[in-house]
């Protein structure tokens, strides 16, 4: 049975880990968080990795960005990963809601309340953001 529209929307809101092979310039299924819903789009995406990415680990803002969760918490990690919060990404509603029709994109779970307070309180500090990405995507 597929679930109508409405339904999917409602389902995805801030600290949502969705899975997805939606992404264009990525050739695998990526784990990402989403960090803020607005009437036109899904904004986050903040790649689960494996591990941190060389080029960011030489780059102060970068790396304090890079946000560690484990298996013992996300029964879907295999093993210790990081969320990459240095780029913010965003898709339309519309784009999420279609990708998980079509099995695409599969919803894994949500990032405990801790730890999705721990991370926006990196982002409202990073010098990465401006005060307006700030205000609109990681406020409350």
């Amino acid at each position: 049975m597929e679930l109508p529209s409405s339904l999917l929307e409602t389902t995805i809101e801030r600290g949502t880990i969705l899975h997805s092979t939606m992404f264009e310039n990525i050739s695998h299924g990526k784990f990402f968080v989403v960090v803020e819903v607005t009437e036109e789009y899904v904004a986050g995406f903040f790649y689960i990795n494996s591990d941190i990415n060389v080029n960011v680990i030489t780059t102060p803002a970068q790396r304090e960005l890079q946000y560690e969760i484990t298996p013992k918490d996300y029964s879907f990690l295999t093993h210790k990963s990081y969320i990459g919060a240095a780029s913010l990404s965003k898709c339309s509603r519309a784009e999420i809601v279609n990708t998980l029709q079509q099995g695409l994109t599969q919803i894994k779970g949500n990032l405990k309340e801790e730890h999705m307070q721990e991370l926006l309180g990196l982002l409202r500090k990073s010098k990465l953001y401006s005060a307006i990405d700030k205000r609109t995507f990681f406020s409350s």
